[in-house]
């Protein structure tokens, strides 16, 4: 299954979701359902964005070198890495 990659403005949090390229998810209660995390503090009807990354974006830590920016946090452009 894809992966893809959600943002919640409420929160400013993203989260990484598998689900079928058919689905559709608006709220921060579909995701946290599809990634099978409890919705914390925020309302589970606070809309989310799907973002354009396609999902798999490096994290700082999953680098082997922390101090190197990632994907949405330095030069590569916020999730395009490899294609600038």
């Amino acid at each position: 299954m894809p992966t893809y990659d959600y943002q919640c403005p409420d929160n400013g949090r993203i989260v990484e979701v598998n689900h079928a390229m058919a689905a559709q998810l608006s709220t921060w209660g579909e995701v946290c359902e599809h990634a099978g995390m409890a919705p914390g503090s925020t309302p589970t009807d606070s809309p989310v964005t799907r973002l354009a990354t396609g999902g798999q974006v490096v994290s700082k830590s999953s680098l082997s070198n922390p101090e190197a920016p990632s994907c949405g946090m330095g030069a590569c452009g916020g999730g395009m890495c490899g294609l600038q």
